[in-house]
């Protein structure tokens, strides 16, 4: 019992250490460029996908929210109750002189399991979907392009959604740079904290530091 106990004494306290060590992005302050355009991703907990795609330059923010369901103006206890239809999601802005949209479609594929359906890692359920929205034919092409690029490094099939974009709501302000503000949350320290590293050490993007 006691070297349990002490295993996960010393997980924790790295996960602690790990996470104030690790410099969360945030969203640059800068005016938005004049051709900013917005992408659209669900891919899990979006505190998870809001830094994943704020760290890459050209990036200037990325909005929690909810998206892909059939209910107006959602919160997020009816978001977890599954019923809304509604997926977890972050709207991307970015600058396209600065970052392609095929990046950040990269991204997206390169920080989640694009073969667990309805679920990633120990968040489950339809609201945690993985789910890419197009809101173009070029966009939807773009998708599919590094779906079949991707497949062979699974051996399950891709399960994500590649679906029009409809309408996006922004979710409560407590959720915006969660991980930012709560370091040291169980989840954020152990769970989001280490897939974000994990992320930055196997994607081969720009980042802004």
């Amino acid at each position: 019992m006691k070297t349990i106990l002490s295993t996960l004494f010393i997980i924790l306290f790295a996960s602690c250490v790990q996470s104030q060590n690790i410099k969360i992005p945030l969203p640059d302050k800068q005016s938005p460029s004049s051709n900013e355009a917005v992408a659209y991703f669900a891919e899990g907990c979006f505190w998870h996908a809001e830094i994943v795609f704020q760290s890459l330059k050209g990036v200037r923010d990325a909005v929690s929210g909810y998206s892909g369901g059939n209910v107006k103006d959602p919160d997020y206890e009816t978001v977890c109750s599954g019923k809304t239809g509604h997926a977890e999601t972050v709207a991307v802005f970015y600058d396209p002189a600065q970052i392609s949209y095929e990046t950040l479609v990269a991204a997206f594929f390169a920080s989640m399991d694009p073969t667990e359906l309805n679920k990633q890692g120990n968040d489950v359920g339809t609201q945690y979907r993985s789910a890419a929205f197009y809101r173009n034919d070029a966009e939807k092409k773009v998708i599919e392009t590094e779906i079949k690029r991707v497949q062979g490094q699974y051996k399950q099939k891709i399960v994500t959604q590649v679906v029009p974009f409809a309408k996006f709501y922004a979710a409560e302000d407590y959720h915006q740079e969660y991980i930012h503000f709560h370091p040291n949350n169980g989840y954020v320290a152990n769970v989001s904290i280490p897939d974000f590293i994990e992320f930055k050490k196997n994607f081969k993007g720009n980042f802004k530091y």
